[in-house]
């Protein structure tokens, strides 16, 4: 087991484990540590506690200080003048008429170096950018391009909840997301619906699938034939969250569906999945499980 702190850079993001190297450092305190990046402020999200060695990446990087008002000072400056740096680097790219979207300036802790983030839809040809910048702050430049999901996470703002973006409050990393989990779930498929501000498909979707894919375990498939109280039917649709199966019942063929919980249902032929998504649906239907039992 190895003692380690859990450091957090720049609000929401993975947390880093960094060698507390006999400093007490209690949670939300300001550190000072070096990183790969060098000299970096940071903020204590995991107070000290052990580890197992295989979870650690050597070597563990420890920790140069507590915090001072000194530190703090500097990180103050840093944020004014990045607004500045900001200002200066879109009035170069408008001057060299490139196609591409500043969205933050960042000075390093100790200033040898400013980062410009930016989004763009291809390749962006930035060497005389990066020569009038270094003329201009006499430092190191680095630009770094990112996707739109990390345009959202470095930004923020308020999504369709009301709440403000998991990705720039508490998502550490970005998980895969697909359509397959809105369809699962019963979402309308409209993109506007299940899209975030960025334009890709919402990080929410994925919180609750897990749960959503073991009811779907014992749930009867969209046409499955079961036996209700009421007689054989077809199973037309589910609500995994109720337990309810809607069936259309074979010797009522002019009424509408019935409701019946799943535990009052026996299911004699199931169905195919992809029939819930119409896949299979074309050719006279699905054939690949019609004689199987459920």
């Amino acid at each position: 087991m190895t003692k380690i702190v859990g450091i957090q850079f720049r609000g929401a993001g993975k947390s880093y484990y960094f060698n507390p190297g006999g400093h007490t450092v209690p949670k939300g305190a300001g550190v000072i540590v070096e990183t790969a990046r060098g000299i970096e402020y940071g903020t204590c999200v995991q107070a000290e506690t052990e580890v197992e060695d295989s979870k650690i990446v050597q070597p563990l990087r420890g920790i140069i200080r507590i915090a001072t008002d000194q530190d703090r000072a500097i990180l103050k400056s840093n944020a004014e003048k990045e607004k500045r740096a900001s200002a200066i680097c879109r009035q170069k790219i408008e001057k060299h008429g490139l196609e591409m979207k500043l969205i933050r300036s960042e000075y390093a802790f100790d200033g040898n170096k400013i980062m410009f983030f930016f989004t763009a839809d291809g390749r962006v040809d930035f060497r005389q950018l990066v020569k009038d910048l270094a003329s201009e702050f006499h430092t190191r430049i680095e630009l770094r391009q990112v996707g739109v999901r990390d345009e959202s996470r470095i930004l923020g703002g308020i999504g369709i909840c009301g709440k403000t973006f998991c990705c720039s409050t508490f998502l550490s990393e970005f998980s895969p997301v697909s359509i397959k989990m809105a369809k699962e779930q019963g979402l309308s498929l409209n993109p506007v619906k299940i899209s975030g501000s960025c334009g890709r498909l919402m990080c929410c979707l994925s919180y609750e699938q897990e749960a959503y894919e073991e009811l779907q375990e014992s749930m009867p498939n969209i046409d499955a034939q079961v036996e209700t109280p009421s007689g054989r039917g077809v199973v037309v649709d589910v609500s995994l969250l109720r337990g309810k199966v809607k069936v259309s019942l074979a010797d009522q063929p002019d009424q509408p569906p019935k409701f019946f919980d799943k535990t009052e249902i026996k299911v004699l032929k199931r169905g195919c999945r992809r029939h819930e998504n119409g896949g299979c649906k074309e050719n006279g239907g699905c054939k690949e499980n019609e004689n199987a039992v459920f």
